[in-house]
């Protein structure tokens, strides 16, 4: 059993202003990261690299993105989460994640 916690309160606030389908699919992939851990696979999971991950939440609203990363003890911290407008991640967002990773890791 792995466990998930926000990187602060604006994150979790930020996934929770999402439309209803891509936060639906959310707390479904959510079920299975705390079942399975970072071991899930496309089209739930994929690795961006350097220990950063993404879930990719879909709904009839569009495409949500939360990036994370992994911690010992079972622990999932989600980085920073956004609605996907382009086909790629756009920069500023992985530099958000980036920056709160070094920040977790650090202490």
């Amino acid at each position: 059993m792995w466990t998930i916690q926000f990187f602060n309160e604006r994150v979790q606030k930020d996934i929770n202003k999402w439309p209803v389908g891509i936060y639906a699919d959310f707390l479904r992939i959510t079920e299975l990261v705390v079942e399975h851990g970072a071991d899930l696979k496309m089209p739930i999971s994929k690795a961006l690299g350097k220990g950063l991950f993404e879930l990719r939440c879909q709904g009839k609203e569009g495409i949500g993105r939360v990036l994370y990363c992994t911690m010992v003890n079972r622990e999932i911290v989600l980085l920073h989460g956004f609605i996907k407008k382009t086909q790629k991640t756009p920069p500023h967002d992985l530099e958000i994640a980036k920056r709160r990773m070094k920040e977790v890791h650090s202490g």
